[in-house]
């Protein structure tokens, strides 16, 4: 893998542990010489994520929209930043510019980020992993309601072991690079 995308919120959250994982998970991604692709964002978890891991020499990409650039405090000191034109141009440029995709906490838009590309593995569009990083139990309903789908039978088996989830970086990792 030489980069993986993580989604996650342009606010910290409640909890302090949201950011701290994202701290976490840009020096495990740094150990292991993979870059980063995301929003493109310098606050919330987003930005805590992009400081840690170009203070730890990561190169990271941001992909934003026009729109987004002063309402997310577009990140002025990324390796790259790429500008376009609407959300549907940038989930396709983080695409194709990923090897794998994470999700940290966040809100909307970081569950509908996540989901079309979880989407686009079960359609066959591409065969990269897709993890949740569990930080704090953040997602633990979520996966509940997953399983709950299998259960009823609108989302298959197979389809529902696209998901992996951890609850610590290291760990998450391992099983997206088996």
């Amino acid at each position: 893998m030489q980069r993986i995308c993580v989604f996650c919120g342009s606010r910290s959250g409640r909890n302090p542990a949201y950011p701290e994982a994202a701290k976490q998970l840009a020096a495990a991604l740094a150990r292991r010489g993979i870059g980063i692709v995301y929003g493109g964002a310098s606050i919330g978890i987003m930005g805590a994520l992009a400081d840690t891991a170009l203070d730890q020499g990561v190169e990271v990409t941001g992909v934003i929209p026009g729109h987004l650039m002063d309402r997310e405090r577009s990140h002025r000191n990324l390796t790259e930043l790429h500008i376009v034109e609407s959300m549907h141009e940038r989930k396709a440029l983080m695409g194709s510019l990923s090897d794998g995709f994470i999700a940290l906490p966040g809100g909307l838009g970081t569950l509908e980020e996540f989901f079309e590309v979880l989407t686009w593995n079960q359609l066959g569009i591409h065969a990269k992993p897709c993890g949740l990083l569990n930080v704090a139990g953040f997602y633990d309903s979520l996966t509940s309601f997953l399983d709950h789908t299998v259960c009823e039978e609108f989302v298959p088996e197979a389809h529902r072991s696209f998901l992996l989830v951890g609850r610590e970086p290291d760990p998450l990792l391992d099983d997206m690079q088996r």
